[in-house]
Formats: structure tokens, sequence, C-alpha cells
């Protein structure tokens, strides 16, 4: 009888690990409580009306189909037994040979989870449809609100959270009001609206060198936003934000700060740090526990020198891919990988529609060169060759014109 692999989560790791098993005399079983895998890294160009959900989601069973070893159940892992080796959905349950937890995490708000019901974090397609909606909402009340005050708030959006969501999302709302909405209003100048990015720590984009971080700042600056460093939130609400002392009334808050793990840590009882991801070792394995792995943003692995690994898509992706070819040895009786090493990929952030800082360690781009080289990176690694093209027309379209054709309240 075949061993049964359990994968929780249809994200970059747990998908790349299935994929390492599809030769593998295994089956694989994986759940996730969504029906379709995510690229992550151009969700904010749904809330941004530049492209609409279907251009960068795909059914899971789609992607797997012909993967013959491989069974989908969409679900939500509620716990794992480990004693037992099943994993509890809801009422039911599912056993498992190895187990492995590619969960993913969803917005931090450090303690003050009562501001997220005013301030929107973006993991999920429904979350980037939110935001759009807020957006789109706030223009359009602005145009018809008779109180100069009332729609000076409107047209205030705050983005809290300097990391490279943040400042790609600052980027293109400023954009989408100076360019794309600019002429469709009768009443208001939507190149009035005030986009305002927050940031607690002393510069933009805090991973990236310091000259790249710089620039991240003068080109946001060119495209009119206000940026606000060494300066974090302090109380959120309907009305908007607290920095200190200061309060800056806006309609649309946008939280891009900080993330939190799932609660793989709880369901094992596994050692965590504080952002709540399992602490694993050297192949990714949970301490203590038999043939159970941890991947992705809920694993804390740390590199050479000692440093956490950042919760970016490509080491996700190579964690899965090693997890699953440990376990595809395993099984076999293979020699198997002694540790997981990461290669490191480069980081890249869009800054709008022509500027972007990209640093491969080996060489650092920004400006337009950099805008290009980003952009064919996220076209390469989108899943079909259906959604290369269409993002790719979309894209080609909207730096001719300025248009933003997923303009769609819903």
């Amino acid at each position: 009888m075949k061993q049964k692999v359990v994968i929780v989560g249809g994200g970059f790791g747990g998908l790349a690990a299935a994929k390492a098993l599809a030769s593998a005399p295994v089956d694989v079983v994986l759940i996730d409580k969504q029906n379709h895998h995510l690229f992550q890294p151009l969700l904010y160009q749904v809330a941004t009306a530049a492209l609409s959900p279907a251009d960068i989601a795909w059914p899971i069973r789609r992607i797997l189909r012909y993967q013959p070893n491989a069974k989908i159940l969409m679900a939500e892992v509620t716990a794992v037994d480990t004693a037992s080796k099943m994993v509890i959905i809801g009422d039911k349950s599912e056993s498992y040979d190895y187990l492995i937890l590619a969960s993913g995490a969803s917005r931090a708000y450090f303690g003050h989870d009562e501001w997220a019901e005013h301030a929107p974090g973006l993991n999920q397609i429904v979350d980037a449809t939110d935001i759009r909606r807020r957006i789109l909402v706030a223009f359009e009340q602005a145009e018809i609100e008779s109180d100069p005050s009332a729609r000076v708030n409107l047209l205030t959006i705050v983005i809290v959270g300097g990391g490279p969501t943040g400042v790609e999302m600052a980027g293109a709302i400023s954009e989408l009001a100076r360019k794309a909405l600019a002429a469709d209003f009768r009443r208001i100048d939507p190149r009035t609206a005030r986009v305002i990015l927050v940031e607690a720590g002393p510069c933009l984009l805090p991973s990236f060198p310091e000259p790249l971080s710089d620039y991240t700042k003068r080109a946001l600056g060119k495209l009119g936003v206000e940026i606000r460093l060494g300066s974090p939130v302090t109380h959120c609400d309907a009305r908007g934000v607290r920095l200190g002392d200061e309060e800056i009334m806006a309609k649309t808050i946008i939280w891009a700060a900080g993330v939190a793990a799932s609660s793989a840590a709880d369901w094992l009882q596994a050692e965590k740090d504080q952002a709540g991801r399992v602490i694993v070792g050297s192949c990714l394995e949970v301490r203590g526990l038999e043939n159970v792995f941890v991947v992705g943003d809920t694993a804390r692995y740390e590199d050479a020198d000692k440093q956490p690994l950042p919760g970016v898509a490509a080491v996700a992706k190579q964690q899965g891919t090693f997890v699953g070819e440990l376990i595809a040895a395993r099984v076999q009786s293979k020699p198997e990988p002694k540790l997981f090493k990461y290669s490191d990929v480069g980081q890249l952030a869009t800054i709008g529609r022509r500027a972007a800082v990209v640093d491969l360690g080996w060489i650092q781009l920004k400006g337009r060169l950099a805008w290009w080289f980003w952009g064919i990176v996220h076209i390469y690694f989108l899943i079909n060759l259906r959604s290369r093209l269409m993002v790719a027309i979309d894209w080609f379209w909207s730096y001719l014109t300025f248009d933003r054709g997923a303009r769609l309240i819903t």
C-alpha cells in the first residue's frame, strides 16, 4: 500500500511540494480552503484595478490535473493530531504518513486586531477586491459630497507599511488617481487625492540596499506620495489613523505592515518564534515529530548567518521542492538531502508605471530598466501561457494609455 503525503496549503510551497512528488510512489492529498492558487506578488494590481482576479489565480485542480497521484480537497484544517497522524477538517479527518504544512501567513496588527475592520490587509483575492471597492467608492462618494472637509477625507488614502507591498500599493494608487481616473469625474479632480505611505522604521524597503531605498523614496515623491518615516501607527478607526499626536483623517486605510504565521505551531504544539512561525530543523522538519515538515511563511528557518529567511515566494517554492524530493527519496530508500540551502534569487519592487528597484546581490538596478526587468520576471513566473499573454497585453495597454480596465465596484 502506498504511503500518503498530506499537504496543507495550495500556495507556492504546497504546490511545489506536490509537483516534486509527481513521480514518487505515494498518494498526495493537497488541502486548501480556497479552490485556487494565487500569484500573490501581483495581488496589489487587482486591488488597484490594473488586473482582474482571473489574471493571477488558477484552479488548483487544473494545475494538478495531469498528476494522477494527487487528490485535492477544498476544506479548512482546524487541527492536527500528531499522535494518531490525522489532519482534522471540521468533523472529518485525513490520515497521513508524511505531513507538509504550507499554510502561509496573514496580516499582523501588533495586538490591535480591532484595526483590521478599518485597515484591511492584502492576502487573498477577496481582500484585493474589497480594497479596490473601498478605493473606487471613496472617489464616487467624493463626487457627490458637498462638504469640502468631508471630500478631502474621502480623497485621502493611507497605506501603513513601507515594505514592498506598501511601496507598490502607494505608487499604483497614486497613478490610478492622477492618470487613470483624472478625466472620469466632473465635480472633483482625482489628482488632488492624498496618498500617504506610513512606515514605523527609518527607511522604506528596509531589506534593500540603502541606495535603492533612497531612490524609492524619491521616486514615490515624484508620484505625489507623501511619506512619513519613523511614524508608527498608534490608533486606527473609521475616521483615520493617529501617528503619535498627529491625526490623519482618511476614508481609506490599507494595512501592509507585518505578518503573522498560520496556526500550524499551535496545531503541532511546536516551538515557535514571536511571529508564530514554527522553528524547523536543517531539513525543514519539526523537531520531535516524525515525518512532519513546515515550509514557507509558516516556517522559521535560519541561514548560515543565523538570520531567518524572508517570507517570499522564492523561499516557499524552494522549500516545497526540497521537502517533496526528500520524501520521494525516503519512500524509495534512496539517499536523502541532508540540508536545505536557499539560493537567493534577489529582491524586486515596482514603483508605479515606469520605475522599480532590483537587488540581485551581484547587481542592482533602478528606474525604467529595473521596471522592465520586474515585469518580465513576473510574467515569466505566472502559471500558464494564457495568463502571461493576458497580463502582458494589459500591462502594455496600460503603459500606453494609463487606462485601468478592471475598475469594477463589486
